[in-house]
């Protein structure tokens, strides 16, 4: 330990002048010798004994630290890291686990946009698989769609993907891309890019694209095996419900290893993830997340046997594993 500097309180003062002596004092007797004349003598201002009591207070100083050490310190017990723990909880208003799971999950979700041509639309929705007289175009889309020429680009279908391999590697659904004339997906920080199909797997209805622009700080999601995974599990789909988002809907996995059967009969899909976070169009190729935004699914279906085609509480999502596949990714 530094030692504080120490000072000198005043500096000594001028010799005083010695009393005035008679002028022949006589005859005296010599007084008696003192028996401590023989001994040194020591100015209170001697460099030495200056020296002498700094080494003394330093000495005191050190026997001071080491006695408050050895006294003022114990072992820290569980207790006492439970009770600081529990008073960080008290005063800490902590996120919760399933906006934790957003945060992690957020910089890789894309929003997905397929663009067919006027001339091409019936083609394009015939090849997609969509029903006759299925969901009707907002108004306002209507009124755009007629207004466009036969050559002009009319939105198709939108939905969601994400980022799996961070040169900007995107997995989504095949049915919100197939037919699609130029496919534009969006980034967590607004950049718009045209992506192209790079690799596609019809019997999980999954789509590979490849971004030709990405962000600088592009993040790709982490993928999770799904071997653990089990009914109960709490789940986090996050999409484009409708266009709206990025959204966010909380659930729990409710099965595993389900079999769905679209609407029309056309395909069968097996060993699906069924969950019941809330999922409507626009969700599909979103990413189904743990608690730690980790990705074990990519959503591909609802359950409902009406023709509104929204939620009911049943969805369906294929797993990573599949999903990484189609990527040409290994298995875990």
């Amino acid at each position: 330990m530094r030692r504080p500097a120490l000072y000198s309180s005043s500096r000594p003062g001028p010799a005083a002048e010695a009393p005035p002596q008679a002028a022949d004092p006589g005859p005296t007797t010599a007084a008696p010798a003192r028996r401590w004349r023989f001994l040194p003598r020591i100015s209170p201002n001697s460099p030495g004994l200056l020296w002498s009591a700094i080494a003394l207070l330093a000495i005191l100083l050190a026997v001071s630290v080491a006695l408050g050490l050895r006294t003022g310190q114990r072992k820290l017990t569980q207790d006492d890291i439970n009770a600081a723990v529990l008073k960080t909880m008290e005063t800490q208003v902590m996120p919760s686990e399933y906006a934790r799971a957003y945060e992690n999950i957020r910089p890789s979700v894309v929003r997905v946009i397929s663009y067919v041509k006027k001339s091409r639309l019936k083609e394009a929705e015939k090849a997609a698989g969509l029903p006759k007289g299925g969901a009707k175009p907002k108004p306002t889309e209507a009124q755009e769609v007629a207004k466009a020429g036969e050559d002009d680009e009319v939105e198709h279908g939108v939905g969601t993907g994400v980022v799996i391999i961070d040169k900007g590697v995107i997995l989504t659904n095949l049915h919100v891309v197939s037919g699609a004339d130029r496919i534009k997906v969006i980034f967590h920080d607004g950049l718009e890019a045209t992506a192209t199909i790079t690799g596609a797997q019809p019997e999980n209805d999954l789509a590979v694209l490849q971004a030709q622009k990405i962000p600088d700080d592009m993040i790709a999601a982490t993928m999770r095996s799904t071997s653990d995974l089990a009914p109960g599990d709490k789940v986090l789909a996050v999409g484009f419900p409708f266009g709206i988002g990025p959204s966010a809907s909380a659930g729990i996995v409710s099965g595993l290893k389900r079999v769905f059967r679209s609407p029309e009969g056309k395909q069968e899909m097996k060993n699906l993830i069924q969950f019941d976070a809330a999922a409507n169009p626009g969700n599909s190729g979103g990413p189904l997340v743990t608690m730690d935004g980790e990705v074990v699914g990519i959503v591909t279906a609802i359950l409902n046997p009406t023709s509104a085609r929204t939620f009911l509480g049943i969805g369906f999502a294929v797993p990573i594993e599949n999903a990484a596949s189609a990527a040409g990714l290994p298995p875990f």
